[in-house]
């Protein structure tokens, strides 16, 4: 059986699937996270897609201003996670 979490971040996930466009999920996201959170969950984007591009450390923590311990922290997830970032980074690099 679902725990509430599971349940409420599916229902997350099936919201997010209902957006059309940059500018819904734009005024979405803007409701849903504040500024630090937003700023936050990008820069790991920025700094998973540095690191697949094979910049080290040091030249990612200058480019983007995350500290060693998020890019490491990102590397694991690209290196031992689920693969949401490499899709993601994959479809995005497509376009």
């Amino acid at each position: 059986m679902a725990t509430a979490y599971e349940h409420n971040t599916k229902k997350l996930f099936e919201a997010i699937l209902k957006l059309n466009n940059i500018e819904e999920c734009e005024h979405f996201f803007n409701d849903l996270c504040t500024v630090k959170e937003l700023r936050e969950m990008s820069q790991r984007l920025e700094v998973a897609t540095l690191l697949s591009d094979g910049l080290i450390y040091s030249d990612i923590a200058e480019k983007t201003g995350a500290s060693t311990t998020t890019i490491s922290r990102v590397n694991r997830s690209l290196v031992y996670g689920e693969g949401g970032y490499k899709t993601v980074i994959e479809r995005m690099k497509d376009e």
